[in-house]
């Protein structure tokens, strides 16, 4: 199998050479080395790298992102039962994020649109911290009623 030298994957992937190197560090991707040291990369990079990327713009972490890609052969390109194994564990997690990020885009809009300038009916008002009560974080859009 032609492999590619690393100019060559980041022209195909659009990435800087840096974050290829920087990829392989992490394990995220496999090269091989020449006699003289230079690295060659399988085809199927392409695929891993496009993987990603992807997951990075959905907001998975590199760690994530490495554990998917650990399970799968670096010898060879995953096949479709795989691919569908990683995405069948991802299902679940995108799902959660989708939902959030919709909550969150409603009720910024419902608030912000709203006009009321209530304190008293506003989802992101917390008089005396009464959210901390619930936990970290922003509890009342992530799902939460302020306590009564």
């Amino acid at each position: 199998m032609e492999e590619l030298a690393i100019g060559e994957v980041a022209e195909r992937s659009g990435l800087a050479v840096s974050a290829i190197r920087f990829y392989e560090d992490r394990g995220l991707i496999v090269a091989t080395r020449t006699a003289g040291g230079q690295r060659r990369f399988r085809r199927d990079v392409l695929r891993r790298l496009a993987f990603v990327q992807a997951a990075q713009r959905v907001g998975l972490t590199l760690d994530d992102i490495g554990d998917a890609l650990g399970g799968l052969p670096d010898e060879a390109g995953p096949t479709a039962p795989e691919w569908r194994e990683l995405s069948a564990r991802w299902r679940p997690v995108l799902d959660e994020r989708i939902a959030l990020l919709t909550a969150l885009r409603d009720q910024l809009d419902h608030c912000i649109g709203c006009g009321c300038l209530s304190l008293e009916r506003c989802r992101l008002s917390n008089p005396g911290d009464r959210a901390a009560r619930l936990g970290p974080g922003a509890r009342y859009l992530l799902g939460d009623h302020p306590p009564t």
